[in-house]
């Protein structure tokens, strides 16, 4: 692909967040070009999760993940009707297996209506029943407005929404340097059939996600702050005539520290039903599933889905979510930063843009758009 010399938008990764942002700004701006190392766009974590819309429930009120998470997902099912994209709100139960939990679970569903998901519901367990007659639990959270969408057929649909209105993709194409220049920034990448070469662009923004920190390395920002953190999450499927034991996306009470939602049980647009994901941190990229560990994600669920054996689950597939906290560390926000206060004006760094990142993705390219435009503006 020949890359124009000069372009006023570069963004660097293609998956759903640096997609979201070249539809939203390419309704604007002409000259954009995204840079994607992968064969084709969203190969690495935008297409290695659970496929859920989220509510927005589980973090503080005042955080970017909650208030993108809330108007993204309003967004998102917007964007799904209006473009056909197979989504279904499926609702989700969020699950007490026993007394201990029911305290955590009321301080959860105080947090979520705090943060306006006004539509969840305390179910107490005869409620339950009436709900899902398969699953066992002291006491439940309802979310009518959690849902699943075909992640892929989202994407696809931004692609052609972004292509259409002049940007390009360059796939194959990997980052191999950054310097900040008088009017902007000069860009060196590999393309793997053309080489190397460079052009410039007025704008540049981070959406590299697994490797958004190496990026903002690039340009002098090696900040311990922005250093990321691999966490692995594998999948296995339940054998498939177990869906029909539920009609909602169960989750067990979160952990304490955040790190993970816990294993929980979802369904997918094909009727199938997966267990997932666990939360394990690494120190490189390997999307190997550990067969191993069939037995600790039946034990994780055993207690409020009964219906499962464990001779019903396979491997199915993993993925790696760039945290910004560590192991037993506090929880972090998402990184959505104009660098100009660090000598690097045009430059906006999304860092850390793990769960509800998906949810969040529309909302976050309109805060994206809101930052260039104030750029601009700034500069004239």
């Amino acid at each position: 692909m020949q890359i124009m010399e000069k372009v006023d938008i570069a963004i660097i990764g293609a998956g759903v967040i640096g997609l979201s942002v070249a539809q939203e700004l390419s309704k604007a701006f002409k000259e954009i070009i995204a840079i994607e190392k992968n064969t084709s766009f969203g190969q690495e974590t935008s297409s290695r999760n659970s496929e859920v819309i989220h509510a927005g429930i589980y973090y503080p009120a005042d955080s970017l993940k909650t208030k993108t998470c809330i108007e993204g997902r309003q967004l998102l099912y917007e964007f799904c009707s209006q473009n056909n994209i197979p989504h279904k709100k499926t609702g989700k139960l969020i699950v007490a297996i026993d007394k201990n939990e029911v305290g955590d679970l009321e301080d959860l569903l105080k947090k979520g209506l705090e943060n306006g998901v006004k539509d969840l519901r305390f179910l107490s367990k005869n409620e339950i029943k009436t709900l899902e007659a398969h699953i066992e639990a002291e006491a439940a959270i309802h979310s009518p407005s959690t849902g699943i969408l075909d992640t892929h057929s989202f994407m696809k649909n931004l692609v052609f929404q972004f292509e259409n209105c002049g940007g390009q993709i360059a796939y194959n194409t990997e980052l191999i340097g950054l310097n900040k220049i008088k009017d902007g920034f000069e860009v060196s990448v590999e393309d793997k059939r053309e080489g190397v070469f460079k052009f410039s662009s007025r704008i540049l923004i981070n959406c590299a996600g697994l490797n958004s920190d190496k990026v903002a390395g690039m340009l002098g920002l090696i900040k311990d702050e922005y250093k990321l953190k691999m966490c692995k999450g594998d999948y296995f499927r339940v054998h498939n005539n177990k869906a029909k034991f539920i009609n909602r996306l169960i989750y067990p009470v979160p952990k304490e520290d955040r790190r993970g939602l816990g294993i929980h049980a979802t369904l997918d647009l094909a009727g199938g039903l997966r267990l997932g994901p666990d939360d394990e941190y690494v120190d490189k990229i390997v999307y190997d599933i550990d067969g191993s560990k069939k037995k600790i994600f039946y034990e994780s669920v055993s207690a409020f889905l009964p219906f499962i054996q464990l001779d019903d689950l396979a491997p199915d597939t993993s993925g790696i979510r760039p945290k910004l906290q560590g192991p037993k560390e506090g929880l972090r926000d998402f990184i959505i930063q104009d660098e100009a206060p660090n000598g690097l004006s045009g430059f906006i760094n999304l860092i850390g843009i793990e769960s509800p990142g998906f949810t969040s993705a529309l909302s976050i390219a309109r805060i994206v758009d809101r930052m260039v435009k104030d750029f601009l503006k700034n500069k004239t």
